[in-house]
C-alpha cells in the first residue's frame, strides 16, 4: 500500500489575482534547495483516519496557526516517491512570517552518532500562481492548475 498524505493548499485573492501559501522543508538536505522544493502543508496518515481531519491537523502542525472554511476537495496527486496527496482547497489568510513549525530528529552529520532536531518546516510564503508552479514540487503542480481552474 502506497503511503498516503493529505494536506490544504491555502490560497488568497490580492488585488484580485490568486495567491498560493507554500512551505519549505526544513533540515539539512532541503537548506539549499528552492525551486521544485517547496510544498503545500501536508503530512501522512493512516487508514481509518479521516483525511481532511489529518490534513487540517498537519497544517497547524507545520505552521503553528489552524485553519477553517470552505474546504474543495481536489484530485489526488502521486509523487515520484508514489506517495497519493490528497488536498483541500480553502481561501483564507496567515501571516507566513509567524510560522511556528513542529520539530523532527535525525542523525547529523551522517554516521556521526549525534542527533539534531530540525523544525519541519523552516519558512513559508505567498506566491502568485505562477511562481508558485515553479517552486512547489513538481507533482503538486497539478493542485495549483485545478485551483487555478476552480476560481477563475
Amino acid at each position: 500500500m502506497p503511503k498516503q498524505s493529505a494536506g490544504i493548499l491555502l490560497y488568497r485573492m490580492t488585488d484580485n489575482q490568486p495567491q498560493v501559501f507554500l512551505v519549505h522543508p526544513g533540515g539539512p538536505f532541503f537548506r539549499n534547495k528552492d525551486e521544485g522544493a517547496w510544498s503545500i502543508p501536508k503530512g501522512e496518515y493512516v487508514d481509518g483516519e479521516e483525511a481532511l481531519a489529518a490534513a487540517l491537523r498537519e497544517f497547524e502542525e507545520e505552521t503553528g496557526q489552524a485553519i477553517s472554511g470552505k474546504f474543495i476537495e481536489l484530485q489526488p496527486i502521486k509523487q515520484k516517491s508514489g506517495k497519493v496527496v490528497q488536498a483541500w482547497a480553502v481561501e483564507g489568510d496567515i501571516d507566513h512570517d509567524t510560522i511556528k513549525s513542529n520539530l523532527f530528529e535525525i542523525e547529523w552529520p551522517p554516521r556521526s552518532g549525534k542527533k539534531v532536531s530540525f523544525p519541519e518546516i523552516d519558512r513559508a510564503s505567498w506566491f502568485t500562481i505562477d511562481i508558485a508552479k515553479q517552486k512547489i514540487i513538481p507533482a503538486q503542480a497539478g493542485l495549483i492548475q485545478e485551483l487555478e481552474g476552480l476560481i477563475s
